[in-house]
């Protein structure tokens, strides 16, 4: 999920996804019984998170969801890694669905 379908190469814009977005884009989903595409987009945000980090080693502060193949970019500072929502949201999500059966998180 992206915040804003903009490219404008800032932070916030596409192609960038974030993982509190996610979060609560699966929360909302799932308030209103569409609970397959909650699990869709969990599953999708879980397997791009655990490949950079089998990739690099580390999760990262946001993620290009429009190309996996990409890193993420953009903004004021350069990207972040480490990200203390991003390892919350991915457990969470990972818990939420019982993701870690499937794709060894």
């Amino acid at each position: 999920m992206v915040t804003t379908l903009n490219h404008t190469g800032q932070q916030w814009d596409s192609p960038n996804g974030w993982a509190p977005l996610q979060w609560i884009t699966v929360k909302g989903l799932l308030n209103y019984g569409y609970e397959d595409l909650a699990c869709k987009i969990a599953e999708r945000f879980v397997v791009l998170a655990s490949r950079v980090y089998a990739e690099t080693g580390k999760m990262m502060e946001k993620y290009d969801v429009c190309d996996v193949t990409k890193q993420a970019g953009g903004g004021e500072y350069p990207t972040q890694d480490g990200f203390g929502w991003t390892n919350g949201v991915v457990e969470a999500l990972i818990n939420l669905f019982n993701l870690d059966s499937r794709w060894g998180a």
